[in-house]
């Protein structure tokens, strides 16, 4: 990992914050490519710290080891529709996991190059459990860290996207061989911001003037409605879909409100636009790249929207 451990006391340390929201990460990417031509260099290198939940997760990390946007949205075309459109929880989590294992090998935190937050969610103790790099980042019990608890990366990605019920609990083992029940990270943090935040304040030690936040979110659509030849079961099945939905945006809105009114001397840029239109409509588990690149189109619209908050945030 680049050492970043001890910024220099004048220049602004710079967070990219990147929400859970399944396939509609789309827009997550659309919005960081325009961020990553604005600044002319891969966004690890433009940024002290980023933090993920879920595809947010699989994001940061990738932009942690070095991948360009590009190379991330060439991976999400290729993997994210198929599981999406897997039938089974079983299913779903095989073709997950074979996703990250094809992209992150048996990488470990060792190897990022940029402060990292990857969060999930312990499903005994209902607690978040953030795989990190930096023993800054430990809050207390510095001498025993490892980065990421001696977790893959592979591993710690596909427990912060497991969105149970829809997907397997994942079990990892950590380097004191604890096994660990994990899942899906939104259902802590779907918008990670105020823990970025925490550790840059509290871990990193930097003064809220020195902050600036780059939050990304995964756009707001209206549900799909339900086709009236629909079965029970899969009415049912939408209807369950449509609650983690909705627990999740209420999650992400009400993370946002509390990191306006603690933080709000923190420089920040929120991006995540609400998009009305029926045609608009959408979920997580979204598996039509049609569909799927009207949403990355939307995050660069998003961007243009906010260019001029954005660019002031990146170069001063």
């Amino acid at each position: 990992m680049t050492d970043r451990n001890a910024p220099s006391p004048n220049t602004p340390f710079r967070v990219l914050s990147l929400d859970g929201g399944g396939a509609k990460g789309f827009y997550s990417l659309g919005v960081l490519r325009s961020v990553e031509a604005l600044v002319g260099k891969p966004l690890c290198e433009a940024f002290d710290l980023v933090f993920g939940t879920s595809t947010g997760a699989i994001i940061a990390a990738l932009i942690s080891l070095g991948f360009t946007v590009d190379q991330i949205h060439d991976l999400y075309r290729e993997h994210v529709p198929r599981i999406m459109k897997a039938k089974s929880k079983e299913a779903k989590s095989a073709a997950l996991a074979e996703l990250a294992g094809e992209v992150f090998g048996d990488r470990m935190f060792t190897d990022v190059r940029t402060g990292v937050g990857i969060v999930t969610t312990k499903w005994v103790t209902e607690k978040p459990m953030i795989f990190k790099a930096s023993a800054v980042q430990a809050h207390g019990g510095v001498p025993t860290f490892v980065p990421g608890f001696g977790v893959k990366i592979s591993d710690a990605v596909q427990a912060s996207c497991s969105a149970y019920p829809f997907f397997d609990r994942k079990m990892v083992r950590t380097s004191t061989g604890d096994d660990v029940e994990l899942i899906d990270g939104g259902y802590c943090a779907n918008n990670p911001t105020l823990y970025a935040i925490a550790d840059a304040t509290r871990a990193f030690g930097i003064p809220l003037s020195r902050l600036r936040v780059l939050s990304v979110g995964v756009g707001i659509y209206p549900p799909p409605s339900v086709p009236f030849w629909k079965t029970a079961f899969w009415i049912n099945q939408l209807l369950s879909v449509q609650l983690l939905q909705k627990t999740l945006e209420i999650n992400t809105a009400s993370m946002e409100q509390l990191r306006a009114v603690l933080f709000k001397d923190a420089r920040t840029v929120r991006v995540n636009d609400a998009f009305e239109r029926p045609e608009m409509a959408t979920d997580l588990f979204e598996h039509n790249l049609a569909k799927l690149n009207v949403l990355r189109q939307r995050g660069a619209e998003s961007y243009a929207a906010r260019e001029a908050e954005i660019t002031e945030l990146m170069t001063t």
